[in-house]
This record gives structure tokens, sequence and C-alpha cells, in this order.
């Protein structure tokens, strides 16, 4: 990668998180109040989450030129496992905020609920979703140019806050229409009771994020699927060579990735040409410079104990 791409990757990332920072702030400054002002505990959980999001987002923006640092003998995986840490760090905090909320609406939920403005709530959280449509499509559009794990994280956490507002919303409607219904005795409930169900939904991605961070910070193999796309794309480079692949050894933390391939001649000639690995070198980063960001493809020999 020459330098000049990477130190536009770098000034374009750090402008995507400040716009997203920016926008962020907005919205859940607006949460805050508007929960204080609705006494909604479904509002108060999405602005704590968004909220937690933004604080891990402050110091993130400054530990991104690291992210970008080359690697060197004294680092040979550079500033990548600190993308990874920082990962589970947040997503660690996001988690403990909404087993903490699940149990808050349960306790509600058992004690006899509470009474909120049902529309009120629902026309700022459509707001809410019309303001997070616009930044997803945003980021979306961008992450075109560049895409980064911390930008997928902001691009899904944008995407949750459309699914959360809109849910909120449909759910509220229809407490506004209950009316003088029979289903009236259900109002007092419908606050903490879409809250929980928030929360169940939310619950999923931080888990899977944090296995994931757990498994690049001890550099195992990424997934099953990038593996197999790793194999298929070496064994289709060597097709027109004489060497076969023994083994591959892929590493993959934060934003980097490894692919060491160790070959062998496939025939009795001993000989081995640099040549033939500079053009596969060649072969196999171009064709998976789209599926890995900074990647980093070695060839080396494989050699026999005895």
């Amino acid at each position: 990668m020459k330098k000049t791409d990477i130190r536009t990757r770098e000034q374009l990332e750090k402008r995507i998180l400040r716009i997203s920072f920016v926008m962020s702030c907005i919205l859940s400054l607006a949460e805050v109040i508007a929960a204080i002002i609705l006494r909604s505990h479904t509002v108060l959980m999405d602005a704590i989450f968004d909220s937690a999001d933004l604080i891990m987002m402050g110091p993130f923006l400054v530990l991104v030129p690291l992210l970008y640092q080359p690697v060197s003998e004294r680092r040979p995986y550079g500033y990548s496992q600190v993308e990874s840490l920082f990962l589970i760090i947040k997503y660690t905090v996001l988690l403990i905020l909404v087993v903490a909320m699940m149990g808050a609406n349960v306790h509600i939920i058992l004690t006899g609920g509470h009474q909120v403005s049902s529309g009120a709530i629902a026309v700022f959280e459509l707001c809410l979703a019309a303001a997070s449509v616009i930044m997803y499509f945003f980021l979306l559009h961008m992450s075109k140019k560049y895409e980064s794990p911390t930008i997928r994280a902001e691009i899904y956490m944008w995407k949750t806050d459309i699914i959360g507002s809109c849910g909120v919303a449909a759910a509220f409607l229809a407490q506004f229409f209950l009316g003088d219904t029979v289903l009236k005795p259900l109002t007092p409930y419908i606050d903490s009771g879409v809250a929980l169900i928030m929360s169940l939904f939310l619950i999923a991605e931080p888990v899977r994020e944090i296995i994931r961070g757990f498994r690049q910070m001890m550099l195992f193999s990424p997934p099953d699927e990038d593996m197999d796309r790793v194999h298929g794309v070496v064994k289709a480079a060597l097709r027109d060579y004489p060497y076969e692949a023994t083994f591959i050894d892929v590493i993959q933390t934060g934003r980097k990735t490894w692919i060491e391939v160790y070959l062998k001649r496939s025939d009795d000639n001993a000989v081995i040409d640099t040549g033939h690995w500079k053009d596969l070198r060649g072969r196999v980063v171009e064709e998976l410079s789209d599926d890995f960001d900074q990647l980093y493809v070695e060839f080396i020999p494989d050699i026999p104990d005895s």
C-alpha cells in the first residue's frame, strides 16, 4: 500500500468518525432531555446506549493515527491489536449497560409499570429515526470509498438506532390507539416492555463482537468463510505454477491481515524461481484486496525437517 493511500484513508476515516461523533452528540443530548421530560425508560435506555458509544468514540479518534503506523521488528503487528482491544472494551461496556437496563425494566414490570405520554414518545422516536436514516445512508455512501472495523461498527450503531426508533414509535402509536379498549390495562407496561424487547435485540451484537475481538487478540484464524476465500484464491493462483501450498496461515487482528503461504515444488526440481513468487503474491493481493483492508501476503519455502 502506498503512503499516499494510507494518508488518504486515515484522513477519510477521521472525517467520517468526526461527523458521526457530532451527530451522535446532538441526538444523545436530545434523548437525555426527552427521557427526563417524558419519563420514559425506553428513551432513557436508548440515550444511555448511545451516550456510552459516544464516550467510547471520543478516545478512539485519538487512536486512529496509530492504526496506520507501519509494522516493524519491534511491533510486528503494528498497533492493530489496539483496535481489537478497544472494540472489546466498547462492546463490553455496552453489554453491561444493556443487561443492567434489562434488570431495571423487569423490576418496573413486576412492580406494576408506569404511565407515559405515548403520542409524544412516538413523535420523538420518528424524528430520531429520520435523523438516523440520513446518517446511516451517509456513512454507507462514505464506506464505499473506505471501510474499517470501526466504521462498520458505527454503521451498525446507526442501523440499530433506525430499527429501534421505528419499533418504539410503532409500539407507542399502538398504545395511543388502545384508548378505552379491553387492552387499556396493558398501557402501564408498554414502556418497560418495549425497552426490554429492545434489550434482547441489542444484546446479540456486543456478544458477537466481544468473541470476535478476543479471537483477534489471541491471533486465532478468521472465520471459516474468510479462510475458504483465502484458500480458494491461493489455489487458483498456483494452477499455472509448479508449486503446491502445504500450509496457509492467516492472522487477522483489527484491520490488518497477514497471509503466510508455505510452498513446495510439485515436481522433482528443487530450484525455486522467486520471480514466480513475486507474480503469485501480486495475484493473491489483487484478488483479496477487496476482502481485506490492510493485507500482507508472504510466500515461504516449506523446508522439510530432514
